[in-house]
Order: C-alpha cells, then structure tokens, then sequence
C-alpha cells in the first residue's frame, strides 16, 4: 500500500506566500477548504505559522483565523503530494536580458513534479510572458511520466492584486483562467469558484498570459501619455490637472490617468518587459509602444528633480547644499510597499547634485536608497518650516493637504492635489 502524504490530504497547496499566494491561502481557508503553503524563506514559515502576517493586505487576526481552520506553512516541498490542487504564486523578477527571470518558476515546477501525482489540478499565477505554461512548465510536470489534460490538469491564471485595495479584493475580482486542454479549464474554474464570485474562462493559458500583460500594459502606455503631457502642457501653459479633469466628465470613451513622478510597484514597471521580451526573442522586432512608454515614465523622476532645482533657483537658492523633504516614498498610497517606488531615482538624483536629502512617511519607520540611510524626519511640522524645499511624492491620506500648503517652506506637489497659489504642482 501507498504510504500516506506527510502532511495529510489537503485541498490546496499555495507555493510562495507573498502577496499574492498568502491572500489567495486566506480565501480558500475562509470557504473552509484545508490548505498548506509552502516558501522557501524559514522567517515567513515561522511568522505565519505564530499568527503573523509580513503582508500588508493580511492581518495578524486573519493569519490566526486561518491557523485555527487548518492552515500550515512550511519550507518542505512533501506538502505538495498531498493537495489536491497546487498554485504557484512565486516571483518573476526581470533578468539580463530583460524578460522574466524564471528561476523561482522552474523551481517550483520542479518541486512540484517530484510530488505529483495522478488527478492533481496545477496552476501558474506568475506573471510572464505568453507561452510560458505550455513551454515551460508543462514540459517540466511532463517529465513525472504524467500528462497534461490526460493524467493532470494544468492551468494559467494571472494575480490581479492591488495591495491597499480595500473595495476590490480576490473575492469580487473576476478571475480569469485559461487551461491546457478543455478539460483543464473546466478543473481550474471549478476550483477558483469555490471562493471566487466570478470565473471567466480564456481559451486557452496562451490568452490568460497575454490578458495580464495587456493590463498592465495599458496602464503603462497611458500613465506614459499624461506624464508627457504634463511636460508639453507647462510649456504651452496649460493646466493638465484642469484638462484632465474636465475630459473625465465624458461618459463614455475615455479613462482618466493622472501624471506622475514615475512608475513603481512589481506590475507596471516590470510586465510590460515581459511582453516586450517575447515579441523580440520570438518576432525579431521591438514592441515600439511599450519602448516608448518606458523611455517616458523612466525620464519622470529626472523631470521632477529639474523642476525642483528651478523652483529652488526662483527662490535664490541653489540645490546644491539645499534641504529637501521627500514625503510619501512608497509607490502607491496608503501602502508600505517600496518596490520600483520613483522615489529611489529622486532621492538619487537629488544626492548626486549633493541637496540634502531626508523623508517622511506613514508607512515607512526607515528607507535606504543604494545601501545609504535616508534620514528620517519625525515632527513632519517641524521640517515643513526648517527644510527648504518639500517634494510631495505620494498622497497618502494621512497627510493634511491643506496643512502642508499652509507649513511648508516651498511645497512641489507631483500628485496635483493641492490647488493653491505658491504650490507648484508637476
């Protein structure tokens, strides 16, 4: 007789516990399904498995919730023979050549094929390029002896989450999928609409891929056109707040996107070169759109540090030797997350014409940029007065608006959130 798994028949087993699988281990548990997850790193086998989260969009309190309907994390891939559905939820980090890095994805793959057995339903959540179920992994879980659509079921289904969002979370947003075969799809809708409201079925793994990038990409190459147009209207003298606000009026046919001082977070720096990747390596030819878009929002941080160091000269000082005050260095408001924040490139910039550089945020207790500590303000009121100029990088909603205006020194705000005379605004 078969020895029975180690870690007990479970329904689901999420491999990597970050932002993405830990939410979608605590919905699963939520519908009381038993679930395990698996990470490689022992700190976060050990927080979760004592009540605590490392992810923003989880609380300590769900953590435990999910303790005491079953919930297990380890480092020990023999988790994975017992599951009746695995998902892998690992990182895609950009590599050399400027595609996705695939080394946790092979990894767990591999992982994965070691343990799989007749029956199991296996799904890729990564972001990646189109193509990568089918000639990646799929070749990997193939090499058990097992066959996709005739033995497993294997299937793509991209992450669509946006930490700090409290209105639309897993549940209520819609989840795509797409499947190796008709069967697999059938398996994998079957499995995320168990705690999912609503499951829309792409025609096959290639779609759901692609269905991601072109989100994310039209995000990109529209945050690309404003923040052009930002620079264009300040020197034609047009409010681009105002034009913006009033073509969003339109009921129909068009999307508002605000300027900025860059891109940030892992999905619209990062998958849009995913895409890119697979349309040079693939077709031999660049996908000018997203190039451009990138040249564009790459640019921004060096725009905003040059319109500080003229707002600085207009008011006789040089930057040179100048106190400034980043506030708000997350890229997103109202989120402790760093990755890809255009604050880093400012502060960069800013040190490399040798200003004196400190920050404040809500979210962030200390922050270095290329091994170096910024310094960290903590009587925001106090430096509003004392620093000479303050650069508004991200709205978060504790910030009094109104306050900052009134306190600060010389105020640049590039979120365009405060109308008033004597605030410059990107």
């Amino acid at each position: 007789m078969e020895a029975p798994p180690p870690y007990g028949e479970v329904e689901l087993a999420v491999i990597g516990l970050g932002y993405v699988g830990l939410p979608l281990a605590r919905e699963a548990a939520s519908v009381g399904l038993r679930v395990v997850g698996l990470d490689r790193d022992p700190r976060v086998v050990a927080g979760l498995n004592s009540g605590r989260s490392h992810v923003g969009d989880v609380s300590d309190d769900e953590v435990r919730r999910m303790r005491a309907a079953g919930f297990t994390a380890t480092c020990d891939d023999a988790c994975l023979a017992g599951a009746q559905t695995v998902v892998i939820c690992v990182p895609t980090p950009l590599g050399e050549d400027g595609g996705p890095d695939l080394g946790a994805v092979v990894s767990a793959t591999r992982a994965v094929a070691g343990r799989l057995r007749p029956g199991q339903l296996v799904v890729l959540e990564s972001t990646t390029y189109p193509g990568t179920t089918e000639e990646v992994v799929r070749p990997l879980l193939e090499e058990s002896g097992l066959r996709a659509g005739e033995d497993f079921a294997l299937a793509f289904s991209p992450e669509r989450i946006d930490p700090g969002n409290t209105q639309h979370g897993l549940r209520d947003t819609p989840k795509v999928v797409g499947g190796c075969t008709p069967a697999c799809a059938v398996r994998a809708v079957a499995f995320y609409a168990k705690f999912v409201n609503m499951v829309v079925q792409a025609k096959g793994t290639r779609e759901a891929e692609m269905a991601k990038l072109l989100e994310n990409t039209y995000r990109h190459v529209n945050i690309a056109l404003v923040n052009e147009l930002a620079i264009i209207s300040r020197e034609l003298h047009v409010d681009v707040w105002d034009a913006i606000r009033c073509a969003g009026t339109k009921p129909f046919g068009f999307q508002a996107f605000r300027p900025s001082p860059g891109v940030g977070g892992h999905c619209i720096p990062i998958d849009p070169n995913y895409l890119s990747y697979k349309v040079r390596s693939s077709l031999g030819y660049d996908f000018r759109f997203v190039g451009l878009a990138q040249e564009i929002n790459r640019r921004m941080p060096e725009y905003v540090v040059r319109r500080a160091q003229d707002l600085l000269n207009s008011a006789g000082r040089p930057l040179h030797g100048s106190r400034v005050l980043l506030l708000g260095v997350t890229y997103k408001p109202d989120v402790a997350d760093l990755r890809e924040t255009p604050a880093e490139p400012v502060a960069r910039l800013l040190r490399e014409r040798q200003a004196d550089v400190a920050f404040h945020d809500p979210q962030v207790p200390a922050w270095s940029v290329d091994g170096v500590e910024v310094p960290r303000v903590d009587d925001l009121t106090a430096a509003l007065r004392e620093y000479d100029l303050t650069i508004l990088l991200q709205d978060h909603s504790a910030y009094d608006l109104p306050a900052l205006a009134d306190t600060a020194r010389l105020l640049f705000d590039t979120r365009g959130r405060i109308s008033r005379p004597g605030v410059e605004v990107l």
